[in-house]
């Protein structure tokens, strides 16, 4: 039986601290603030980001070195027989692709499995304990890939903005959408499913966003994983206010009673791009 090291990055939301608890390796992602690179959670907190955001600094998300990736697989080899790495989403960044064509060389073929199930934040986090449990039962690297990958689309993520600045910041709206949006107090509510992070439904409150999203949980259960709460995983993330994601928990728990809510900050690359106060809800459906 092949002994399997799991890998994943930082926009998982699994810390440093974390990982040396499960046994997993977690790749900082790196980001470039002025003329200086920070790596996530290593010289770079969740506060000091979004002081930095909120100040007004230029954040520029970046991938992890090629260097660095193969040091990662290089020293988990020296231990381990194979590697299965679980990057964030494809779609959302080019570190997959990347890992992807590191792992055909010579020296990591059949050793290294790279898995671009396009996941991120809280779903790529349940993505590393489905992979760690399959590990566990004796699976070999290339079966947990080959499972995570028959998956991949098992799952969703929504998230309700507080602001529309980031993204006419960045380019991904109109200037005069995101005036028209700050005129009328929208709250945009975003979703990724698969490799994109897409436009959903536009809420006039909070309370509004909220329900909505809630509403589409309960129609991917109803329609996508058999209507019952047991074959789901729930899991809520939140972009820098931690008071505000305990209240959306207790709403969330009160909206699906007895099943456990697992609670992270958002990954900093899609905060980058959102801005602080956003609040997500996600689920994926549990392993079978």
């Amino acid at each position: 039986m092949s002994k399997v090291a799991i890998m994943t990055d930082s926009n998982s939301g699994i810390t440093q601290k974390e990982a040396k608890e499960l046994g997993i390796t977690v790749l900082p992602m790196p980001f470039n603030i002025g003329e200086q690179t920070y790596f996530e959670d290593i010289s770079l907190t969740q506060e000091e980001f979004y002081v930095k955001l909120q100040g007004g600094e230029e954040i520029f998300t970046s991938q992890p070195s090629p260097q660095s990736v193969m040091d990662a697989w290089d020293a988990l080899l020296g231990e381990y027989d194979e590697v299965v790495h679980i990057p964030m989403s494809s779609g959302l960044s080019s570190a997959c692709q990347t890992a992807r064509m590191l792992s055909m060389e010579d020296k990591y073929e059949g050793k290294v499995f790279v898995v671009d199930n396009q996941r991120i934040s809280v779903t790529q986090k349940q993505s590393v304990f489905d992979a760690m449990a399959l590990a566990q039962e004796g699976k070999s690297g290339q079966q947990i890939h080959d499972i995570l990958m028959e998956c991949k689309l098992h799952a969703s993520i929504y998230i309700m903005l507080d602001t529309l600045y980031y993204l006419k910041k960045g380019g991904r709206i109109t200037p005069a959408a995101a005036a028209l949006g700050q005129l009328l107090r929208l709250k945009p509510v975003l979703q990724i499913q698969g490799e994109k992070l897409d436009a959903f439904a536009k809420a006039r409150t909070s309370a509004q966003g909220k329900i909505t999203m809630i509403n589409a949980i309960r129609n991917d259960i109803t329609n996508r994983f058999g209507d019952d709460l047991a074959n789901v995983h729930l899991a809520i993330a939140y972009a820098g206010d931690r008071q505000a994601a305990e209240v959306w928990k207790k709403e969330v728990q009160e909206a699906f009673p007895g099943c456990e809510i697992i609670m992270d900050p958002l990954s900093l690359s899609v905060s980058c791009h959102i801005g602080p106060g956003a609040l997500a809800l996600a689920v994926s459906e549990v392993l079978k």
